[in-house]
């Protein structure tokens, strides 16, 4: 998508350890604008799969997911990275490695938002080792829903999550995909 790869190399910055800095545009001050593009896009990229429910991760991810429900006509479940008094009992539960962070969370949805009946579609806004992605597909697979792909902001290739998700033959869809990144030299994208 050539309007993103334009606003990441515009307005992005490499930080060390692999870090791609998109938080003046994407992930902590958010472009409603830019947000309301990539939404259209998932929907054109989806709008032929049945969605019926789409699951993003917190935190970043909640109001691209949020956007692109509305274009889907679909509520958004937000999978929580800690469990709350106010989160029912019965919930689906997984562990999930995070590379910016550096942690690993304990990944929560409560059971009474995915059922077997659902065909989700996974919505986040970066890919880089596939641990979210795959901690969200696993969580679509406890609740016996169907997974009818993934739709990704930004997708760093030359980390393999992407490869690794694919082969589970889940449909990945990323808007750009960046080939390799460097502070001297900038993003370059595939």
């Amino acid at each position: 998508m050539q309007l993103l790869e334009e606003r990441i190399a515009r307005d992005g910055r490499v930080l060390a350890g692999g870090v791609l800095k998109v938080d003046g545009f994407l992930n902590h001050q958010m472009d409603v604008a830019l947000f309301c593009e990539l939404g259209r896009e998932f929907y054109r990229l989806f709008a032929d799969c049945g969605v019926t429910k789409i699951l993003t991760i917190e935190a970043s991810g909640i109001g691209i997911a949020c956007i692109t429900a509305q274009f889907f006509h679909v509520p958004v479940v937000s999978a929580k990275k800690c469990r709350t008094k106010n989160i029912s009992s019965e919930v689906y539960a997984c562990k999930v490695a995070s590379f910016t962070h550096g942690c690993v969370n304990d990944v929560v949805v409560s059971r009474e938002f995915l059922c077997p009946e659902d065909r989700v579609l996974i919505i986040d806004d970066f890919l880089a080792e596939g641990n979210a992605l795959m901690g969200l597909l696993d969580l679509v697979d406890r609740a016996g829903a169907t997974a009818v792909g993934a739709g990704i902001v930004i997708e760093k290739t030359f980390q393999g999550g992407g490869e690794r998700v694919r082969k589970t033959g889940l449909r990945v869809e990323s808007l750009a995909k960046v080939a390799s990144m460097s502070e001297a030299e900038g993003v370059r994208f595939c």
